[in-house]
């Protein structure tokens, strides 16, 4: 693998189509698609200030860099990615990747993050502002997220997510085969449109939660006192612990909790409109 070091390099392409190099204290100044249509890479301690950086790239790895704001959009269409130690201040990376490494990494304009990507390992990862993180992916697994960015995993597919914090807005809307282990979900209209989405010891606050659901699953969870209307069309089987405010209108399956502050049920309920709610 050939070294290169302490340098810089700018403008249209200039290591285009290279293959098998080591870039170390190495600067990507302004310009476009610097590393493209490259494989074998290795990146550690680099700065990229320009567009497009890693495009079409197969087999690379990205240790302790740090994506500047103008380095936007910096890694689509590749492939096997290890990333570690690494700081992103620019927006829409990740799009249309498969094997996604990352581990111990801070992305501080996560809008349009992780688009239509598969297959992607995360260990101690921060997300912050922007919105839509994760839209259309799948193959995820996750230990320790906090996230306060909007709209995060919608669309997402097959996912596992353990020990995170996530502060958002219509978080797993349209989500499909997703369990979150230990993790605490704040935020309004969660998991609105889900199909088999499992919730395990997790604590989750905002209004109106978990509504139009299909085959909900909520084990052990606590719910905060703002959860009102919570399950409205949903089907689902939920062991709430401790209280929860209002429920509204689930279609059916079983609901119970230690204590359940007000359940409406009305002329809207949707058939077969049976679902058991119990205290305990």
């Amino acid at each position: 693998m050939k070294l290169i070091k302490d340098t810089e390099f700018g403008g249209e392409r200039p290591l285009f189509a290279t293959h098998d190099i080591h870039l170390d204290n190495v600067i990507i100044r302004e310009g476009e698609s610097a590393i493209k249509e490259c494989s074998n890479i290795v990146a550690t301690d680099c700065r990229f200030e320009g567009n497009y950086p890693f495009w079409h790239v197969r087999g690379f790895v990205i240790d302790r860099c740090h994506f500047d704001v103008g380095g936007r959009s910096a890694l689509w269409y590749s492939s096997d990615l290890k990333m570690t130690d690494t700081v992103i201040d620019a927006p829409k990376m990740f799009r249309e990747m498969t094997c996604i490494d990352i581990e111990n990494v801070v992305i501080n304009d996560a809008d349009e993050t992780f688009w239509r990507c598969k297959d992607i390992r995360i260990k101690n990862l921060h997300l912050h502002g922007g919105t839509y993180p994760f839209m259309f992916s799948s193959g995820i697994r996750v230990n320790r997220l906090v996230s306060d960015s909007k709209y995060v995993f919608q669309y997402a597919r097959d996912v596992e997510i353990h020990n995170a914090k996530i502060t958002t807005k219509d978080a797993f809307w349209e989500c499909e085969d997703v369990t979150v282990y230990d993790s605490e979900l704040n935020g309004e209209y969660l998991g609105w449109h889900s199909r088999n989405l499992r919730l395990v010891n997790c604590h989750i606050t905002g209004e109106q939660p978990l509504c139009y659901a299909h085959n909900l699953v909520i084990e052990n969870c606590t719910f905060g006192p703002d959860c009102d209307r919570a399950f409205e069309y949903s089907t689902l089987n939920a062991c709430i612990s401790g209280a929860i405010t209002n429920i509204k209108n689930p279609t059916s399956g079983s609901i119970t909790a230690d204590e359940i502050g007000s359940v409406t049920i009305d002329e809207n309920i949707k058939t077969p409109a049976d679902c058991i709610i119990r205290s305990l």
